[in-house]
């Protein structure tokens, strides 16, 4: 199977877009059939996590967040020395970014709308300085279309200072007006890859299809943003040391001689309720 296909791209373009709209993807970065392997480890890591207190945390009805061993995903070396991803992460970030989260998100038919959210605080160099200090990747493991419950982003609202919202998260209703003007549906396609800022305004749609639409998220921070803490990816010796170089300089893990189930730490209270479709 070839992990990677035929693409291109202009980063100069890339990084101009991502600071304007706080959200950029690649096309076709991937084959369809590494996604496909992809969403398998996907279901299979879900299935096992929910069965297990801590294991799989609410993102609202019928949608969880599961946290993941780098191991039980078949592609993760293929995704994090993936060249745009390198190049995104260095231009952004800085030569010394760190990749500091690796999970799913899986929303099921009856979904439910999520409020407009980013997923933590803004930082004073983001919402002062319009500097991106982390970044998150997102690939889906299946072609979505309307009924699928489409991601939806407010571009260009990474920079707002947000320090007057619940938790610094979630803007009042009143002001969704703006962020559904500017709202925008994502439709990917397995094999795509799309890079935001975790400060840009977004939301889960309702999900009315029968078909699961599970996303892969990759967290990655500048040092010093300290996501990591938030954290706690672990992989055994044998693994890591098969890795190439460029991984082992980026990834912050544990390095143990037995892997034991992921209890998560970042719980995001708000999302546990549905919204609204306003």
């Amino acid at each position: 199977m070839t992990a990677q296909t035929s693409f291109e791209y202009d980063i100069a373009a890339q990084m101009a877009q991502l600071s304007e709209d706080g959200i950029i993807g690649l096309k076709n970065a991937f084959s369809p059939e590494w996604a496909d392997e992809m969403r398998e480890d996907m279901m299979t890591a879900f299935w096992s996590a929910i069965q297990r207190p801590g294991g799989a945390v609410g993102r609202g009805p019928r949608r969880w967040y599961v946290e993941i061993h780098p191991q039980a995903f078949r592609g993760f070396v293929d995704l994090i020395t993936h060249p745009w991803l390198l190049d995104i992460c260095t231009n952004v970030l800085g030569p010394d970014f760190q990749i500091v989260e690796i999970g799913l998100d899986v929303p099921f038919q009856g979904a439910k709308y999520q409020p407009w959210h980013r997923d933590f605080p803004s930082p004073v160099d983001t919402y002062r300085d319009r500097k991106i200090t982390s970044l998150a990747f997102n690939l889906t493991g299946v072609d979505v279309t309307e009924d699928m419950g489409p991601f939806e982003v407010a571009p260009g609202t990474q920079y707002d200072d947000g320090r007057e919202w619940k938790h610094e998260m979630f803007p009042d209703k009143s002001l969704w007006e703006r962020f559904q003007e500017r709202g925008t549906r994502k439709y990917p396609r397995r094999g795509d890859i799309s890079c935001r800022s975790a400060l840009t305004v977004h939301r889960g749609t309702e999900h009315r299809s029968p078909i699961a639409r599970p996303v892969m998220v990759l967290g990655v921070d500048a040092p010093g943003a300290g996501h990591a803490a938030l954290h706690d990816m672990m992989v055994t010796p044998d693994w890591y040391d098969a890795l190439p170089d460029v991984a082992k300089k980026h990834l912050v893990c544990r390095v143990v001689t037995d892997l034991v189930p992921i209890t998560q730490k970042h719980d995001i209270e708000g999302l546990v309720m549905g919204a609204d479709p306003i």
